[in-house]
């Protein structure tokens, strides 16, 4: 993907629209039991962009826990889980995977949360961790996506 090159996509109703620039920075899941109750599902799956190359339309609301340092935005009507901003680790959005179609497709590169993961689990993801991953730890994760990438 050419770093002008745009996706978008929408949560269910098409009331939120995503779009995106370029390929993401990085693909991660999430095993912590907060992703697994929000999605009915085993973990949440997640493209993260630099929030530079995204751009948001239509009106979210809050989901999840409220005033958690994780700020889960929804879409008002259909209720999707579109996109996580997280303190701490701005400039990044973290697009949920199913949003952008293709993008769906592209396996996790890091997993966290393993120590709340369901036993019979497995992501392939390059990168695992109990928790996770500090601030300090990202610059290595994100050359090494970006390595992966371009091979």
């Amino acid at each position: 993907m050419a770093p002008t090159d745009t996706t978008t996509g929408t949560c269910r109703c098409g009331k939120v629209k995503i779009t995106v620039t370029g390929a993401p920075a990085m693909t991660v899941a999430c095993h912590c039991t907060g992703c697994q109750a929000m999605t009915a599902s085993a973990f949440s799956l997640g493209a993260m962009y630099h929030g530079d190359a995204v751009t948001i339309e239509g009106e979210t609301v809050l989901g999840g826990l409220k005033g958690d340092a994780s700020q889960h935005h929804c879409c008002p009507d259909c209720l999707s889980w579109v996109f996580t901003r997280a303190e701490g680790f701005a400039p990044f959005v973290n697009i949920h995977s199913s949003m952008l179609g293709e993008f769906a497709t592209q396996p996790p590169f890091v997993e966290t949360w393993t120590d709340e993961k369901l036993g019979w689990i497995e992501t392939g993801a390059a990168h695992s961790f109990p928790g996770f991953p500090s601030a300090g730890q990202f610059p290595e994760l994100l050359a090494g996506f970006a390595a992966r990438s371009r091979s």
